[in-house]
């Protein structure tokens, strides 16, 4: 199995490579049509995308900025078909975005922050620190501050509930972390109860982050960019 990752600026995507995204998306059961991916094309940096033996089997959209001096990865759309090989290709993006992060930031520990709609995405914070929402941890002052500022970043600013982490939709599509993990990770058990109050057909979802420390990041400095 050959496994290939690119990553370049989200302005020299093509339609046509926009369409195969969006087909990706139908057969995956999430929501990213072409009008999603269009938007997410003018909103978004960097996208980094993933083939397996040839055929596109993920993409995400995101960028690479500091939020008041700290450095960020901001994921607006990541996808990751179902299946077989689902963890290889989530884990190829992660890969993709964080030689990136240690480009942009080296020696630095860097907040990774995006919006679910199911529990399984939580799996893409595998080896992050400091996660929230969490279980039976009530959300530090601080914590809750960058649920406001990343909700700012996702245009929801004045949607989003700071305590829960719930950003209300609109009902127009949005972009988000789509992931399904083949069998769930018992590190992620009972992240589910964060999901019972959003509205499917109003687009609610729930605003997540967690840090991948500085020397966490530097393992990523023996791959090729």
């Amino acid at each position: 199995m050959s496994i290939e990752i690119n990553t370049r600026d989200c302005a020299v995507l093509s339609d046509s490579e926009l369409s195969i995204m969006a087909d990706l998306s139908e057969a995956a059961g999430s929501s990213f049509d072409i009008g999603c991916l269009s938007k997410a094309r003018e909103e978004w940096v960097l996208v980094t995308d993933v083939f397996k033996d040839g055929r596109l089997t993920g993409f995400s959209f995101y960028t690479l900025e500091r939020i008041g001096g700290t450095p960020a990865v901001v994921v607006g759309v990541m996808l990751a078909e179902a299946g077989e090989y689902s963890r290889d290709t989530m884990m190829a993006i992660r890969e993709g975005q964080f030689r990136k992060a240690l480009l942009a930031f080296p020696d630095e520990d860097v907040l990774v922050g995006t919006r679910f709609t199911d529990a399984g995405g939580f799996e893409i914070f595998e080896g992050l620190v400091d996660i929230v929402p969490q279980p039976g941890h009530k959300p530090s002052g601080e914590e809750r501050a960058w649920a406001r500022r990343l909700a700012r970043r996702f245009g929801g600013e004045h949607r989003i509930d700071d305590r829960t982490f719930v950003l209300t939709g609109t009902g127009e599509s949005i972009g988000y972390t789509a992931y399904k993990p083949q069998a769930a990770s018992p590190q992620f058990s009972g992240f589910g109860e964060f999901f019972a109050p959003l509205d499917a057909e109003r687009r609610d979802s729930l605003i997540a982050l967690g840090w991948i420390m500085a020397e966490e990041l530097a393992k990523y400095s023996g791959f090729d960019d």
